[in-house]
């Protein structure tokens, strides 16, 4: 069914929203104040796809991408940056708002910089047994194949070419691949997964395809394939060797960017506890001048880290492998600390966040890149005895509705 619908407002995924007699619907790709003509999707009563802009928002501005619209990877190209950078920053406030926390919450910061140095293409067969590499589409399996993406930094030249010669080479297994690539000092660093065990022959094609495309590594899951050079980045002035496929922020601009603002927060802290430190992006610059305690449950992540740690120059940096969701740090544990920091994954940390509140911690350091579970989070905190001071909302993934957050709570 065809319908006419006037758009009030963006939803927090970046969708118009507009309402019916039957309730809110959503629609992708529009702005408000538009008139569209969209049909009902089977199976999604609030979702509609969008066919026509009848009436367009003087806002609206021509996308950077010829995809957009139809990958899935961007949910708003087509506004004005001021109001695009107001969204972003509202997404906060909201948050915030439903957990009936009035802060003030500064600029957003732009933190796109060169652009994104990961990502993950995708590599599926299609018709005519042709195989296509690309993104998913807008909430589907569907893979739109591209051969360029506009928000990708230059050390990640080359990863979609070589993601199609990767699945080329492997296309003989059938299988559905997940390519994971992620731009580093000595050149591409890519992970293959879903193709199963690997003969000589196919092995061999990877080795020659890395010699031809600057791919400093080939793993298929965490397995070494083939290594031309170590695959480092740089976390301030340390060198950090990556495991395969590891996690990192999206753009090292955000990464400085939000390890700034960590050690702004910390101030004269001498003993600081990182929690869900990753790779250590937060501990390795700070222990230039604290001593740090850096937990995790990546095995991974944490030998590298423990390596990168060993550098000349920086304070010791105890590195402890610990489930901080089914076992948080203790109140009595957290006593020790003049500032504690915590950047969990988009679900949160309650359970440590309630810890926290037991202990004699005086400053703690949010970050997070939900802005739903970090207000939650905050007002277990504010809950538990501390005020919320700075809270600083940072744009790593332009263009799409995600923002990173960083607060300071105090006691």
């Amino acid at each position: 069914m065809v319908e006419h619908l006037h758009i009030l407002r963006l939803g927090h995924r970046g969708d118009g929203i507009a309402e019916t007699p039957t309730g809110a619907v959503y629609v992708p790709y529009t702005l408000p104040g538009e008139t569209v003509e969209a049909e009902t999707l089977a199976g999604h009563p609030d979702r509609r796809q969008l066919l026509r802009i009848e009436a367009p928002s003087p806002e609206r501005i021509a996308p950077i991408c010829p995809h957009f619209g139809i990958c899935g990877g961007c949910a708003i190209q087509h506004w004005t940056e001021q109001r695009y950078r107001a969204w972003k920053r509202d997404l906060v406030v909201h948050a915030l708002a439903q957990m009936r926390i009035d802060a003030a919450v500064g600029e957003l910061i732009d933190a796109h910089g060169e652009g994104r140095r990961r990502a993950v293409l995708h590599a599926r067969r299609g018709g005519h047994d042709i195989v296509e590499v690309g993104f998913a589409g807008l909430r589907t399996h569907s893979i739109v194949a591209i051969d360029h993406c506009p928000v990708l930094a230059p050390s990640m030249a080359g990863a979609i070419p070589a993601a199609w010669a990767i699945a080329e080479a492997l296309k003989a297994h059938g299988k559905p691949l997940d390519i994971h690539a992620t731009g580093t000092d000595a050149g591409l660093d890519i992970d293959v997964r879903g193709s199963g065990a690997l003969d000589s022959a196919q092995t061999g094609a990877l080795a020659r395809l890395a010699e031809t495309r600057r791919v400093a590594r080939i793993t298929r899951h965490g397995e070494l394939v083939i290594q031309r050079a170590a695959p480092t980045i740089r976390m301030g002035d340390i060198p950090v060797l990556l495991p395969p496929g590891a996690f990192l922020q999206a753009t090292a601009k955000a990464e400085a960017t939000l390890a700034q603002l960590v050690a702004n927060h910390a101030g004269k802290a001498k003993i600081i506890a990182d929690l869900f430190c990753g790779l250590g992006p937060f501990a390795l610059r700070l222990a230039a001048r604290a001593r740090v305690t850096a937990l995790d449950n990546d095995a991974a992540a944490l030998a590298a880290l423990a390596r990168a740690a060993a550098a000349p120059g920086l304070k010791p940096v105890d590195i402890d492998k610990r489930d901080l969701f089914r076992r948080p740090l203790s109140a009595q544990e957290l006593d020790r600390f003049d500032a504690v920091i915590f950047d969990p994954p988009r679900q949160g940390a309650d359970a440590q966040a309630r810890e926290i509140t037991g202990s004699k911690v005086l400053t703690v350091i949010a970050v997070s890149c939900n802005p739903a579970t970090f207000a939650r989070d905050a007002r277990i905190l504010l809950d538990g005895g501390y005020r919320l001071g700075a809270v600083t909302p940072v744009d790593q993934f332009r263009y799409a509705a995600h923002v990173e957050i960083v607060a300071r709570f105090e006691r």
